[in-house]
């Protein structure tokens, strides 16, 4: 321990180099009357619902704590950790959207000068919330963790287990955010498409629709503040994971039964710490290379390549580094199994550029599916989707297999280090992709406000990049998600004394067949829900299109505040159901069926829903991609048939790539860590 203080150390730098990412956002001018207007309006909306929906989900935390308090078997300090996870997790979602929804409007501004600046600007926004959720979620936990361990008499295994409950926090907050921002932002997008583009003729984020401030007050909800939250958990999660398995490795060498390494016990707990802290000033360093002064998509791909890259060999270093001080050459194969989660991570990112991108041979094949009517461009979209679960299953296992082949004598301490590895470098992948939300704003100012042609077309490549960004975003979130999930898993069997799970137990088998039907149940509440809203949205925007006089002529105002409070409180009434299925089956089954059987719908969940969240992701990405591949001027170009079908395929993936897939990561996460605290209920 005589080195910890560098992790908070480490963390508290993450935060102040947000603050100051912060600060170069805001020097930029926020432009005209109008663009302020705008902007003002699209700030307002989001911030009154994240009101609305912490106000709900401070209920639902408070409850939880003071079921944590009277369990039996629980220490009551797990719900003291509970709520700091909570807390913190609520805070970096709330400065991200804060500071997203400043830079929108700046990013629109800088844009009218040319593109160098309007990146600028963009990316700032994005490393505010990457390097929040990291400085955050990494601060908390290592002093919620150094404060249990300094002040109580507690046993080593004892405060990780206590720890957890951090974990758990950070998990509840990103159900709801992830879920019901996902919602919100669906219903609003999939209600403005419908009518704008595909009734109403108009051109996307037109200030005559009623449904585009919803939309690009969406935008901030689900894709920056539940993104972040989704993230968040991942982070700490993984790290928890570790030094759950690593304190039962430290219990059996004291007790003398288990002498796997022959180190300082306490290092196989503080080591993830250490790594996550190395990644943090590794992605800070890596973001001084996202420069260019280029006018094009491929300089900035480029330019957010180098960044990525620069942090993931400077993590390299670092943990071999590390490895070397706190377990000794012999044990490199602890540093074999980070590195294998580094690299998965990075190669799930590019499998899912390539299933994504309108340059690539995928998307482009459902865009010229298109031609053909709507159908045939959502059957190609599904079966390129399917197609591209392949690689990274295939990624993952590989994964999987060398990290415990480098630690034989450790297998599930392997697995847990290649998920902290994979999600290492989250303060500049995460900030890579909160950027794009940023641009989508930034463009829909743009247009609202009429600025020159120059400046939307500026706006839409920032976007388009955005859009690869955020399916990368995405496809890396699922696999950190799978990597987490395994790792609480692993963490659950040893809390539980499980050291096998007998496949040929009937109740284990149900528990399987259980696990594996809740993703798609829990996906089918996420769709339902945005079908539900968005028709109500339909509703509403034709029925002012129909009654507001001159609103189709520009000479009057959309009532933009009924979409809003449409998407706001279906959001919220409707996050519910799935927020409990996440958190109630586990303790159900293993209440009722046993701890064997809970382990069995644990691995069912991971493995279906692992591959569902990859489906339908990159089904979602996909299908948006075709469609301005199309608006590029290819097959026709925007108003053809071949782009109104894609206008189809795009609605339909929304739900799938913004509100179920992604939200598919928490319900793994979360059912996870609430077998592992609740353990001591189910013995």
């Amino acid at each position: 321990m005589d080195f910890f203080i560098f992790v908070p150390i480490c963390a508290l730098l993450g935060l102040v180099f947000a603050a100051y990412s912060y600060r170069v956002m805001t020097r930029e001018g926020t432009g005209t009357e109008q663009m302020q207007k705008i902007a003002q309006a699209i700030r307002l909306g989001a911030m009154v619902y994240l009101k609305r929906q912490y106000t709900a989900i401070a209920i639902f935390v408070i409850v939880l704590a003071v079921v944590l308090v009277i369990t039996p078997g629980i220490n009551p300090l797990t719900a003291v950790c509970f709520v700091i996870g909570a807390l913190l997790s609520a805070l970096a979602g709330f400065l991200g959207m804060n500071a997203a929804t400043k830079a929108n409007v700046r990013t629109t501004n800088a844009a009218r000068r040319g593109m160098t600046e309007a990146f600028r600007v963009s990316f700032s926004s994005g490393m505010v919330m990457g390097l929040c959720v990291v400085g955050l979620g990494l601060f908390g936990l290592s002093v919620t963790f150094w404060a249990v361990d300094s002040y109580t008499t507690l046993g080593i295994e004892e405060v990780v287990n206590v720890v957890s409950g951090f974990s758990l926090g950070a998990s509840s907050i990103a159900l709801f955010a992830r879920v019901g921002g996902g919602i919100f932002t669906k219903a609003a997008d999939v209600g403005a498409d419908l009518v704008g583009k595909v009734e109403a003729g108009i051109p996307e984020d037109d200030p005559r629709n009623p449904a585009v401030i919803a939309d690009n007050v969406g935008d901030n909800v689900g894709d920056i503040a539940g993104m972040g939250a989704d993230l968040y958990e991942s982070y700490v999660g993984s790290i928890v994971a570790t030094m759950l398995i690593g304190a039962s490795i430290v219990v059996g060498v004291n007790q003398g039964a288990l002498d796997l390494f022959g180190v300082n016990a306490i290092n196989l707990i503080l080591l993830p710490l250490f790594i996550a802290a190395a990644g943090i000033v590794a992605a800070i360093l890596g973001s001084f290379l996202v420069r260019t002064d280029k006018q094009d998509s491929g300089a900035i791909h480029m330019a957010f390549n180098k960044g990525t890259l620069t942090s993931l060999a400077l993590t390299v270093i670092a943990t071999f580094l590390l490895v070397r001080y706190f377990l000794g050459m012999e044990h490199i194969g602890v540093f074999i199994a980070v590195v294998t989660g580094l690299i998965a991570g990075f190669l799930i990112g590019i499998i899912t550029e390539y299933y994504t991108s309108y340059e690539r041979a995928p998307t482009q094949a459902i865009a010229k599916s298109c031609e053909t009517g709507a159908a045939t461009g959502i059957i190609t979209g599904l079966a390129k989707a399917m197609e591209s679960t392949v690689f990274p299953v295939l990624i993952i296992a590989i994964a999987l297999l060398v990290a415990v082949m480098m630690l034989p004598y450790a297998p599930l301490y392997a697995i847990a280090l290649a998920g902290v590895g994979m999600l290492a470098t989250l303060g500049i992948t995460l900030s890579v992709d909160a950027y794009g939300p940023v641009a989508d704003n930034a463009g829909g100012i743009a247009e609202m406000s009429h600025q020159e042609p120059g400046v939307r077309k500026i706006t839409d490549t920032l976007d388009a990049v955005g859009n690869t960004t955020a399916a990368i975003g995405k496809g890396f979130a699922i696999g950190g998600a799978a990597l987490t999930a395994l790792a609480l898993f692993a963490a659950y069997s040893r809390n539980v004394g499980l050291e096998f799970v007998d496949m040929l137990s009937p109740t284990v088998f149900v528990g399987v067949l259980i696990g594996a039907m809740l993703p798609f149940l829990f996906s089918s509440f996420a769709m339902a829900a945005v079908g539900n809203a968005a028709g109500k949205i339909v509703e509403e925007v034709r029925r002012q299109f129909r009654e507001i006089p001159g609103l189709m002529e520009g000479t009057a105002e959309p009532d933009y505040t009924a979409c809003v409070t449409i998407s706001t409180n279906a959001a919220l009434k409707q996050m519910i159901a799935p927020g409990v299925l996440a958190i109630g089956a586990p303790l159900l089954i293993g209440v009722l069926l046993g701890p064997a059987a809970l382990a069995g719908l644990l691995i069912g969940s991971i493995t279906a829903g692992f591959i569902l969240a990859v489906m339908m992701a990159n089904a979602g990405g996909a299908w948006d991609n075709a469609k301005k591949y199309i608006e590029q001027g290819h097959l026709g170009g925007k108003g053809s048939p071949a782009h109104k079908a894609a206008v189809t395929g795009d609605t339909v993936g929304d739900p799938f790539k913004d509100t179920a897939g992604p939200a598919l990561n928490i319900l793994l996460k979360l059912m996870a860590i609430v077998s592992v605290v609740f353990a001591p209920v189910f013995l």
